[in-house]
């Protein structure tokens, strides 16, 4: 098979689009003839998503991924399962991400922001997946959150001057109506907010709850906070994006006043599959 997987970060070996492929196709095959331990299938499937991102980030269109995606399931499909090769690539597979999958936390950097995974284990309220932002003088933490097995999306911000939003809404692109990101040549060092599309073509995800934050995911350095609990069809959404492109939370104030702050997509899949290790 030639397929010499590993479990370190993607730009530690090969070509990202190499990487992405590779991992697709074991990943196909263990769907298939059952390979792996479920810990180890969730550690690949976390290395796949991170190999998917970095491809993006690299150049790689999504064309030219998806085609890759598709071509690694097609040969995923003819590979007799019961083979040595199979078998001792599956063996070298397990031994590399059985690793991988006790590892608790991992930081995934992007081009603007990182987001910080931790799949701890207690009983208080902690982030799993967060991302860090700074809006005019405000700060807010957002990402997966949750007690031990529970992963709400969550947008938790301290306006200095103690303002109180009474809504919220995530707002990221439609991809339903585009055909891809809204992205040129600057993106990388552009600001994140003209890494949104026109706003005809984004959607938005009202906040289902609203209420005082719990202390342990205030942003650093903060007294008191607002906590806002989005559905969970907004995580798979914002999974589904490019990680180059940038979404929105926008805060709402009495007198049709908003703050908004934004989050760089970034390998939000990556993370979240990252965070499904320890759920089997």
């Amino acid at each position: 098979m030639g397929l010499a997987l590993a479990a370190a970060p993607v730009a530690a070996a090969g070509q990202p689009s190499d990487l992405f492929f590779e991992r697709t196709v074991m990943t196909a095959a263990d769907g298939r003839c059952r390979l792996f331990t479920p810990e180890v299938s969730a550690a690949l499937a976390a290395g796949a998503a991170q190999a998917r991102g970095a491809a993006l980030r690299a150049g790689v269109d999504q064309k030219t991924l998806a085609a890759r995606e598709a071509g690694a399931r097609r040969y995923a499909a003819q590979l007799n399962c019961a083979s040595p090769q199979v078998l001792a690539e599956a063996a070298r597979v397990q031994q590399a991400f059985s690793g991988y999958s006790r590892v608790t936390r991992m930081t995934y950097p992007g081009d603007v922001a990182d987001w910080r995974a931790d799949r701890g284990s207690g009983r208080n309220a902690r982030w799993r997946l967060a991302q860090d932002a700074a809006f005019g003088g405000h700060r807010m933490t957002f990402g997966l959150a949750g007690r031990e097995g529970a992963n709400a999306l969550l947008a938790v911000a301290d306006f200095t001057d103690s303002q109180s939003p009474y809504a919220a809404r995530l707002v990221l692109r439609d991809a339903s109506r585009t055909m891809g990101p809204y992205l040129d040549a600057r993106t990388k060092s552009a600001p994140l907010s003209r890494k949104l599309p026109p706003r005809g073509a984004t959607r938005t995800f009202m906040a289902e709850a609203r209420s005082e934050a719990d202390e342990g995911l205030l942003p650093k350095g903060s007294d008191g906070g607002w906590a806002f609990r989005f559905p969970a069809a907004a995580a798979q959404a914002l999974a589904e994006l490019d990680p180059r492109e940038a979404i929105a939370v926008e805060f709402l104030f009495s007198g049709e006043r908003v703050r908004t702050a934004y989050v760089e997509v970034g390998d939000f899949a990556a993370g979240r599959a990252f965070l499904q290790v320890a759920s089997r």
